[in-house]
């Protein structure tokens, strides 16, 4: 079967279900498992080059406020219809996030052989691991899907386990730094199962930009950082957008020093398998508890 995903979500999806050598076409986005993907032609692309703008700028271009506006994504349609794929792979949750299902679907109107278009879209911890199996299905393999996503629940159970009956800090989370916006659909539930409690959104919510006095008036006890579609590395680059806002001394999380950078694109923003490794990272980060593969800095690393 020729798939091409248009999120890179779902080409993690692909991969768990061991099918990566069936891809034929991905995101500029896609970059897991590194190796697998490297080789499969790029159908995406980005209209500007977010590593030179801020947050603010990439912000104001996408509309105004992240999560709002145009896809920051352009598909090459010719590229896409050379491919031929039998499956294509996409969403319809943000339109900043991937190319929209709306468009892929005009895309693909104009094919000869007509694929099939799959829209993912997951809000909770449960419809990201359901997409395991709706895209299984597709694919042939429900049964190998079904068992991978009994294994994660499994280990987000272990997680829970683990960590409960312990004292539960007060979580908040931020997907975007400028303006500040709080990380909301799946992110809530695994803090929840980390441990913590979190603020400022609940599970499965769409959120909206906040003010920085909605995060001192919730006085966290830990803040993670996690923009979407940053490495730990950009993040840092930028961590005085948080820094030099007023009170930020004073928050309990800065002066307990639980201030910390993750790996957003990895663990936290994309509705993918590894937001369960994501649950793991967080036992560690709020519990110091090990679940699973020890935490590794690039995956968590304290903001100083």
């Amino acid at each position: 079967m020729r798939i091409v995903s248009l999120l890179p979500a779902a080409t993690d999806i692909v991969a768990e279900l061991g099918l990566a050598g069936d891809l034929v076409g991905r995101t500029h986005e896609c970059d897991w498992p590194a190796e697998a993907v490297a080789g499969v032609p790029v159908v995406t692309a980005a209209e500007f080059s977010a590593e030179t703008l801020s947050s603010r700028e990439i912000s104001d271009a996408v509309g105004g406020a992240a999560h709002s506006g145009s896809s920051l994504y352009t598909l090459d349609t010719g590229a896409l219809a050379a491919l031929a794929p039998d499956v294509v792979l996409t969403q319809d949750l943000c339109d900043v996030c991937a190319v929209s299902y709306r468009g892929v679907s005009q895309a693909v109107r104009v094919l000869d052989a007509g694929p099939r278009v799959l829209s993912l879209e997951p809000r909770t911890l449960d419809d990201v691991l359901d997409c395991l199996v709706t895209v299984g299905e597709l694919l042939g393999v429900r049964e190998r899907a079904e068992r991978r996503r009994e294994e994660l629940r499994a280990r987000l159970a272990g997680v829970r386990r683990l960590t409960a009956g312990l004292a539960r800090p007060r979580v908040v989370a931020i997907e975007w730094l400028d303006p500040l916006w709080p990380a909301g659909h799946w992110v809530p539930e695994q803090i929840d199962c980390a441990g913590g409690e979190p603020l400022l959104a609940a599970a499965g919510e769409h959120t909206k930009a906040m003010t920085w006095d909605a995060v001192v008036a919730a006085r966290p006890d830990v803040l993670l950082v996690l923009p979407c579609g940053f490495p730990p590395e950009r993040t840092m680059r930028e961590r005085e957008l948080l820094t030099c806002l007023p009170g930020w001394d004073e928050l309990p999380a800065v002066r307990s020093g639980a201030v910390w950078v993750l790996d957003g694109p990895a663990y936290f923003n994309r509705p993918g398998p590894r937001v369960v490794r994501g649950a793991e990272v967080l036992a560690h980060v709020l519990h110091s508890v090990r679940a699973g593969e020890p935490v590794t800095a690039a995956e968590a690393r304290r903001l100083d």
